[in-house]
């Protein structure tokens, strides 16, 4: 097994910023919503938080499929941010997304505790995983619904330099590095798994989706919010 090789938390470049933003994620963020919607199916209402949410492409997409919704966005990364800000000025669902700075996990979400809580690549950036799950427990209802998506570790560099050339063989040079990077900083499964027994998240599945992508969902417990309880 390759062992992990952790990447910076934060995309603080112009030009790395600019590259996400322009790029065409379209597939992949879609289907993040539609993976949310097979594993909680229904509308959704109320507030949902977004951590690592970057631009807002995928907050701005969530908000579009659940029109009863209010989207709060977190990312550490200004130049991020500020990328985003014109995909909310020309988005229909740009009204009801609201993205701020702040680094985990001292950053809580503006409107907390939150009804649904999603994450989409963040969890690969963080030298300490076990941020992203104390900010869940924390910021989350009781029995909120929460969904991750992120990339999987693969067994090999053979196997990074296939998924590369696979995924992001017509990608700006800063993204292909960007995209091998990430899939060294990646958690295993197994390793994922682990992290949410320590933050008492028992009830919570693992399943890898792709050849290059996992989902963690589940809900907060009832009792999650009690005095004493895990906490950043």
């Amino acid at each position: 097994m390759m062992e992990r090789r952790p990447e910076p938390e934060l995309m603080l470049d112009d030009e790395q910023a600019r590259a996400y933003a322009e790029a065409d994620f379209s597939e992949p963020h879609e289907h993040f919503v539609d993976l949310f919607a097979e594993r909680f199916p229904g509308p959704v209402g109320g507030l949902v938080l977004d951590l690592g949410c970057g631009p807002g492409d995928v907050s701005l997409r969530f908000a579009a499929r659940h029109p009863d919704c209010v989207v709060h966005g977190i990312d550490g990364a200004p130049a991020m941010l500020a990328a985003g800000a014109e995909l909310r000025r020309h988005h229909p669902a740009g009204p009801r997304v609201n993205l701020v700075q702040g680094l985990l996990p001292e950053a809580a979400g503006p409107g907390a505790p939150y009804d649904t809580i999603i994450s989409n690549s963040l969890l690969h950036h963080l030298h300490d995983p076990q941020n992203l799950w104390a900010v869940i427990v924390r910021d989350g209802a009781p029995g909120a619904a929460v969904f991750v998506m992120d990339l999987c570790r693969p067994d090999s560099r053979e196997q990074v330099r296939t998924l590369v050339a696979q995924h992001a063989a017509d990608a700006p040079e800063v993204l292909r590095r960007d995209f091998e990077n990430s899939l060294h900083a990646a958690f295993t499964p197994d390793e994922v798994r682990a992290q949410l027994d320590a933050a008492g998240l028992h009830g919570f599945r693992v399943e890898q989706v792709s050849d290059r992508h996992l989902v963690v969902w589940g809900r907060l417990p009832i009792a999650s919010r009690v005095p004493g309880g895990p906490q950043p």
